[in-house]
């Protein structure tokens, strides 16, 4: 059976656009009405904060001639377009308004201090940094990153000390993309069950846990070739039998992205036990839907 004709297609990380991402694609309006043609009951829009400084630009920044006050502006402008659209198609799709933060040094406080003006309904609580150098991006950074830290192992120790520092000021309502750390690492299976690592995953989820928040479960590894979402298995079942829920995120960063791998996202959290009656993140819902 195709899971989406029984359960509500949704996403609780999607909705980069081209308009306010530099490695996006089309306009936030595009992308809003991409998630209404493919039948999304919900959406939330989440696109990435602005860093505090000019230390943490990325080159697609640099080369198109931003700086931390400009992104600081454009995200700005972001809040107001997602607020009109969240406005205009309200009777068309429930959309909420998030943002998705970063952590590195200086970026925990700035995000709070970003929820605390603009009010979003819920942020993605994220990291994809570590020693302050992107973890993400390209293999040679990972490495490098890797290389501060004392080796991978380290790296992904780090990280997890990290995730867990930004949970306890943040709170996020929404966990981005939890074991992000593997995104370059083929032996991340094995590396995960390294005693010392899988003690830091399993206090980062009973955090999770005591917060009451929601994972994202981020589709967009497979949308990359990798052999399965963030979160990985054996971590999705630890948080299944932790009460934790897991909600389906198509982490779109254009009109072609929306959707993508979703039917089989949501099979497999329907496969491992999750309630498919998706939890809808927020404090400060709008009324809409």
């Amino acid at each position: 059976m195709n899971p989406s004709s029984a359960i509500q297609r949704v996403s609780v990380h999607g909705g980069h656009s081209g308009e306010f991402c530099c490695h996006a694609r089309d306009t936030l309006e595009e992308v809003v009405l991409a998630y209404i043609d493919h039948g999304f009951s919900w959406f939330g829009v989440t696109e990435h904060m602005p860093p505090p400084d000019n230390r943490f630009l990325y080159p697609d920044e640099i080369e198109a001639g931003l700086d931390a006050g400009a992104l600081r502006g454009r995200f700005a402008r972001y809040m107001d377009a997602a607020r009109d659209l969240q406005r205009k198609y309200a009777s068309s799709i429930r959309m909420l308004v998030a943002f998705e933060t970063e952590t590195y040094s200086g970026s925990v406080l700035f995000a709070e201090a970003l929820r605390n003006q603009f009010q979003p309904d819920y942020i993605v609580g994220s990291v994809h940094h570590v020693n302050d150098i992107p973890i993400d991006a390209t293999v040679e950074q990972y490495l490098e990153s890797a290389e501060v830290s004392g080796g991978i192992d380290a790296l992904y120790r780090d990280y997890f000390d990290l995730q867990y520092e930004m949970l306890q000021v943040l709170k996020p309502e929404v966990v981005g993309h939890f074991d992000l750390i593997r995104i370059f690492d083929p032996e991340y299976p094995r590396r995960l069950e390294r005693p010392e690592i899988r003690k830091q995953i399993h206090r980062n989820l009973s955090l999770i846990q005591k917060y009451d928040l929601i994972l994202d479960f981020n589709l967009r590894a497979l949308t990359k070739g990798m052999p399965e979402p963030y979160v990985s298995r054996p971590i999705l079942e630890t948080a299944k039998t932790m009460g934790i829920p897991a909600v389906p995120g198509d982490d779109s960063h254009g009109v072609g992205d929306v959707g993508l791998n979703l039917d089989r996202g949501m099979a497999m959290l329907r496969d491992a036990g999750f309630d498919t009656q998706w939890r809808v993140p927020g404090r400060r819902l709008t009324a809409q839907g």
